[in-house]
């Protein structure tokens, strides 16, 4: 079997790093089985947008801060914890985000887009999913689209729902909405395809993000989830990605 090392800048990540070469040898990516990723769920991050084109699976070994999404990092067994690993797979959201100036940009989107305000004053949006209007006007400090892998991530910061790994679901979660008052975002499905609308874009311009990937003064932004990419999560078979996200649901 032929791995791929990567780690952050984590002073530990990085010796853990280089007992693993030296240990199990560097293959380049292109000609590699799998992504090991050494760190925390940031690493995880990158590694999945790594992947995402060359179709590889991601192994994650915690070195990290917080780890949420990652394996224990051991240095024995690591061929037999890939054999035996469970899978989860997803896709990643496709983002066409268009500028006032008429330039489009696009990105693909692993944990989640976010529609941000860029200046001290609120943003307003128009939502509508699958050509129909759902709110006329958002008043916030932004919105973010999140898919499953993401929702423990800026969504839960914003106080969006946890989402398990294997539901075919995205989180609309907005951040610091004023109006309306009571609207606490949506859970959708993923085949939806969700536009946003920026009201008044001259005056209150927002930014967009894919990951973090960023395109400023945006006019409007479509998302919907790309079924042609997919990402695979390879966790240990006794160290259940699912359980992590339910005890975490009932965290007080």
């Amino acid at each position: 079997m032929k791995f791929h090392f990567i780690a952050s800048e984590n002073p530990e990540a990085k010796e853990a790093l280089k007992v693993l070469i030296k240990r199990y040898d560097q293959t380049k990516l292109e000609l590699s089985d799998v992504i090991i990723a050494i760190g925390g769920d940031g690493m995880l991050l990158k590694a999945l947008r790594n992947s995402i084109e060359k179709n590889k699976p991601v192994f994650g070994l915690n070195k990290g801060n917080v780890g949420f999404l990652m394996n224990e990092l051991s240095f024995d067994n690591l061929e037999n914890r890939i054999q035996t690993a469970r899978k989860v797979k997803m896709h990643p959201l496709f983002m066409s985000a268009h500028k006032i100036n008429g330039n489009i940009f696009t990105e693909l989107a692993v944990n989640e887009v976010s529609i941000l305000r860029q200046t001290h004053q609120a943003a307003h949006l128009k939502i509508t999913v699958d050509k129909k209007e759902r709110l006329n006007e958002l008043v916030c400090d932004g919105i973010l689209v999140s898919t499953p892998i993401g929702s423990t991530a800026y969504n839960l910061s914003a106080r969006g729902p946890i989402i398990p790994l294997n539901a075919n679901i995205l989180a609309l979660t907005p951040i610091s909405s004023f109006r309306p008052r009571r609207w606490r975002g949506a859970l959708l499905p993923q085949r939806v395809k969700i536009r946003i609308e920026v009201l008044n874009f001259d005056t209150r311009p927002v930014s967009a993000t894919a990951d973090n990937v960023e395109a400023r003064d945006i006019k409007y932004i479509e998302i919907s989830t790309d079924k042609t990419k997919k990402l695979t999560i390879l966790h240990d078979s006794d160290h259940s990605l699912d359980e992590r996200i339910m005890k975490e649901q009932f965290l007080t």
